[in-house]
């Protein structure tokens, strides 16, 4: 791996203060390249994203068109100019190979995303996540990974830029919408659920900055809140891999076995609504279990979901302050508080991004504007995510994953979903029973 990328890995930086300048900070080059698509959006750009949806092999390459190419051809353009420009400092005279590299990692990202559009998949609730870290961890167990494609692995920027423009997407107002029954349902549930976890993983002896991402992603939203809590604690990205995973494994059986028991408690189409979409972890797989139940029960659903989708901006801020005031990995040093000026130089500057996205968007932006960009704004949001998670791959062996905790954040996890699925029956029975 490049010096550069190297040094990103550093969780924290020495306890004094940092002699780097802004631009040499990642965090601030992140905010730098979310800017632009921010502003332009703002301003009314609604970008034409390709085409990837198929649903067998007749049509599986209608994303392969011209016209579907040359959008994507756009999309890699907008991609690898904004990266340079961010990186400008960085690279120096290694833009040529970072280059090279990012076309590699921006190609596999789109086929990462064609694979989780085949309507078959989407059924199951699997996200590109996970394509895009197999695929990475495919070419890297079979193919050589040469120095020219490790230039352009940033894991970490890719996955702040992603986090900086997801802030756009939670608008503040839709809190309102979900009314006041989905509102406490969702304050109760995050807090509850994610202490409950973290306390069973620390009874298992797993170290707090997995517990951090397994909870806030049993206790939220899935994939989309780990990205978020393993950004605001600056995580290791194998285990953010590890989280997200075994979030798509379970989400799978809980899709289908939810309803089933909704039916057998006799459950009322609202509670059982309120139920699923408080305890699966993705909103795929939300709407796809509650269109078994019944069209209340989406409608309810859909609505409990987004609420907690609106807290990720919350619990990523906090979530930073509070990591940054314990010290990071380790707590602070030898119990002492650390000064100001080192609580500012540890705080993830890209979550000050993501907080400012998120009030423009929500009070700035006029609203129909605002909901006209969430879909354009999702899509290039992905393109990011989809690229840190082809990044992931690319470093990351396959026995390394299972070895992870020695199986214990899984056992972690699951404790957690358990607690979860009966915590959020009791406030579903109680805030949406009649």
């Amino acid at each position: 791996m490049s010096a550069n990328a190297a040094a990103s890995d550093s969780a924290y930086p020495s306890p004094g203060p940092s002699t780097a300048r802004w631009w040499q900070n990642e965090d601030w080059l992140a905010v730098l390249a979310a800017l632009p698509i921010l502003i332009a959006v703002a301003k009314g750009w609604s970008p034409k994203m390709p085409s990837l949806a198929w649903t067998g092999a007749a049509d599986a390459a209608k994303a392969f068109s011209a016209d579907n190419l040359a959008l994507s051809g756009v999309l890699l353009t907008m991609f690898l100019g904004i990266s340079v420009l961010a990186l400008s400092a960085s690279l120096g005279k290694r833009v040529l190979s970072f280059l090279g590299g990012a076309v590699v990692v921006f190609v596999l990202a789109w086929l990462a995303q064609w694979i989780a559009a085949n309507a078959g998949i989407k059924a199951w609730g699997l996200e590109y996540v996970v394509f895009a870290l197999g695929l990475g961890m495919l070419w890297s167990h079979t193919l050589p990974v040469p120095e020219w494609l490790r230039e352009a692995v940033r894991t970490e920027f890719f996955i702040k830029v992603g986090i900086v423009l997801l802030g756009a997407s939670i608008l503040l107002q839709e809190m309102m919408k979900a009314g006041l029954p989905g509102l406490i349902q969702g304050a109760l549930v995050i807090p509850v659920v994610w202490y409950a976890c973290f306390f069973i993983a620390r009874k298992l002896k797993v170290d707090d900055e997995f517990g951090v991402m397994l909870s806030t992603a049993v206790s939220i939203c899935g994939v989309s809140a780990a990205i978020a809590a393993c950004g605001a604690i600056q995580g290791d990205r194998k285990k953010l891999s590890y989280v997200t995973s075994i979030v798509l494994l379970c989400a799978v059986p809980m899709m289908i076995l939810m309803p089933v028991a909704v039916q057998k408690l006799g459950l009322s189409e609202a509670v059982g609504g309120a139920w699923i979409g408080g305890t699966l972890d993705t909103s795929g797989s939300v709407a796809a279990a509650t269109e078994q139940v019944g069209k209340e029960a989406t409608k309810v659903g859909v609505i409990v979901k987004l609420s907690q989708n609106v807290l990720i901006g919350v619990a990523a801020f906090v979530l930073s302050v509070w990591w940054t005031m314990r010290g990071g990995k380790d707590g602070a040093t030898k119990g002492q508080k650390p000064s100001i000026g080192v609580i500012w130089e540890r705080f993830p500057k890209f979550v000050i991004g993501f907080v400012i996205a998120s009030i423009v968007f929500s009070y700035f932006v006029p609203t129909a504007m605002a909901e006209a960009a969430s879909k354009p704004l999702k899509g290039l949001r992905e393109v990011w995510f989809a690229a840190a998670f082809v990044c992931i791959g690319l470093e990351t062996r396959l026995g390394e994953l299972f070895r992870l905790g020695g199986g214990r954040p899984a056992i972690a996890f699951l404790g957690g979903q358990v607690f979860n699925i009966a915590w959020t029956l009791v406030l579903a029975l109680w805030l949406f029973g009649k």
